[in-house]
């Protein structure tokens, strides 16, 4: 079920409202030779988010204009929803906490703004269906008022967060004797707000030896009921066993804290 709109954002919409340049829609319009050359969401990577921490990140505009950037007009929303215009009532609409960013001119028609934002899992996301592709709408007026505005300028994966545990046993175990490897893979559910086995997903089980730095990918292993991994080795000399989860288009990347393991 959708999430109806909170106090916040509707006062984010407002401030969208009153920050966008005058007469651009709600859609993509150009005037004049102002142009965004690079959108920048999270510093390039996804965003996985929780059950109840909200999570901080920036979007970093840049643009250009013969006149230069007027920096208190330019302005990015994140939005999720079906298309490439941005609707009225836009689902999870995630807007800065300082509408003027903090701007940095790389030249006289060149300026970088960085915004934060911040999104909260019991607000944003409207639900599991939501996970995955969401969109930056971005405005952008030059010091002689030519902007330009797109619904679409960058979009980003914002994913379930997802964490993988893991216990081998027996310890100590005698070298050449069976080990065995359990865990689970969990993620995030936006509706009930707690985590869930994740099934029938490739997890790799690695190793690593005693006095290394690196993990070795010995065998993967699909997630049973529940999300539960297990499986058996054969114990060979005494380090680290991990299980490593790769992540899907919804789901973020895991990777559990090795459990250490002598070998006798």
């Amino acid at each position: 079920m959708r999430k109806r709109a909170t106090v916040a954002a509707v006062a984010g919409a407002l401030a969208l409202s009153a920050f966008a340049v005058p007469g651009a829609a709600q859609a993509d319009e150009a005037v004049g030779d102002t142009k965004i050359t690079k959108v920048v969401v999270n510093g390039g990577s996804s965003i996985a988010l929780g059950t109840t921490d909200p999570k901080t990140f920036t979007i970093a505009v840049t643009a250009s204009d013969d006149s230069g950037i007027k920096k208190n007009y330019t302005y990015p929303v994140l939005w999720h929803g079906p298309g490439q215009k941005m609707p009225d009532d836009p689902y999870g609409l995630v807007i800065p906490k300082d509408v003027s960013g903090k701007c940095v001119d790389h030249s006289a028609t060149t300026t970088t703004c960085t915004f934060t934002l911040t999104m909260n899992p019991r607000i944003h996301p409207q639900d599991n269906t939501t996970a995955g592709t969401w969109k930056v709408r971005a405005s952008v007026s030059g010091n002689d008022w030519d902007y330009v505005s797109k619904d679409v300028a960058a979009t980003v994966k914002v994913r379930r967060y997802a964490k993988l545990t893991v216990k081998a046993s027996p310890k100590p175990v005698k070298k050449g004797k069976t080990l065995t490897v359990t865990g689970k893979l969990t993620r995030a559910n936006w509706e009930t707000y707690k985590y869930a086995g994740y099934t029938g997903q490739p997890v790799k089980l690695q190793f690593r030896k005693k006095g290394t730095n690196t993990y070795t990918t010995v065998k993967t292993v699909t997630t049973g009921t529940g999300g539960a991994l297990k499986t058996t080795v054969k114990a060979a000399t005494a380090g680290y066993w991990r299980w490593s989860f790769a992540g899907t288009s919804t789901t973020s990347t895991a990777t559990a804290t090795g459990d250490y393991v002598t070998v006798q």
